[in-house]
């Protein structure tokens, strides 16, 4: 079967529909673990008309299967940072030129020319591992973003400090994107008004500091950096694309990735502008899966902007009996 047509072609809602639909098409062919899922359900290619029709693979199976076109090999595997005791996820990448015209192309569209932009990142507990999807991502733009400053800072809060500083009185247009327990050490040492900064958080506090709601968190930050808005990333190891947060807690998705809610008591059924678990259409995770059933809980409004609302309970978590191939 014939890979469809580039992610990047999407022009429309239609030109979307189309193509995940396409899509899932090609992978229910290509795919064996989700062909078997999907046969598990009883759904054949030629029924699929709509969205909703689309089985969603549970995020869950990348930590036990091999997620990947029959006739790929993978370029690259992300594995996501896991706690004791538990299996991490692998997602195998047939082709990682195609994660990083996603990721390029999406900050393009949200934020402009990476060129333009001073990035300083705060990612100790990616750094710390290996196989992080956001390290690769983060590097890329550093080294895009042509600026000598930019670069990643580990542990060396110190160095950090001194160079938003100079940044700044330099009005240097500045990207500071960090996890947020580092986001908050920083704070711990030193206060801001930033003019010319965009601060970005891009996930919580990693077992290094008490969990706290986003409201409360971006508050902390807003106030401690001077800032009136505090960005945040949504992005997954199993993910080739982002949804960003320009503030608000409301993230918007680039043409080629959507998000939909599936009810809590009923794995198949679909709900808007109230709580359901976060499925999310990737078409730029072509190689792999494309239609995939996350552990978070989120809320999808009118305008198709959506919000994480916190995490489904793994006893929560509803027809497990579909996890058994």
């Amino acid at each position: 079967m014939n890979t469809p047509q580039h992610f990047t072609s999407i022009q429309s809602e239609q030109d979307f529909h189309t193509l995940a639909l396409e899509t899932f098409r090609f992978q229910h062919h290509s795919v064996p673990v989700y062909r078997r899922f999907c046969d598990l359900l009883q759904v054949e290619a030629d029924t699929v008309k709509r969205l909703e029709d689309i089985p969603f693979l549970p995020i869950q199976f990348f930590k036990s299967e091999r997620v990947l076109v029959s006739e790929r090999t993978s370029q690259k595997v992300f594995t996501s940072s896991g706690t004791t005791g538990n299996r991490t996820s692998k997602h195998f990448v047939a082709d990682i030129a195609l994660y990083e015209q996603s990721f390029y192309k999406a900050f393009q569209h949200f934020y402009g020319s990476v060129s333009d932009y001073t990035i300083l990142a705060l990612l100790p507990s990616y750094l710390e591992r290996g196989g992080s999807s956001l390290v690769y991502m983060v590097d890329a733009l550093i080294k895009a973003s042509g600026n000598s400053d930019s670069g990643f800072f580990l542990n060396d809060l110190d160095a950090l400090i001194a160079t938003l500083k100079a940044l700044e009185a330099k009005k240097q247009n500045t990207l500071l994107l960090g996890v947020s327990y580092a986001l908050l050490d920083v704070l711990e040492k030193e206060s801001f008004q930033l003019k010319h900064t965009t601060v970005m958080e891009t996930g919580g506090m990693k077992g290094r500091r008490k969990e706290m709601v986003k409201p409360e968190l971006h508050q902390k930050l807003s106030h401690g950096f001077g800032v009136s808005k505090i960005h945040s990333e949504y992005g997954m190891t199993e993910l080739l694309s982002q949804a960003y947060s320009k503030g608000g807690g409301r993230f918007h998705c680039p043409p080629w990735m959507k998000i939909l809610t599936r009810d809590t008591e009923d794995a198949f059924g679909y709900v808007r502008e109230k709580t359901g678990g976060i499925n999310v259409i990737d078409l730029a995770n072509i190689n792999s899966c494309s239609f995939i059933a996350t552990q978070d809980l989120g809320r999808v409004y009118a305008d198709s902007t959506f919000e994480v609302i916190g995490r489904f309970d793994n006893s929560d978590i509803r027809g497990c009996n579909l996890m058994v191939l």
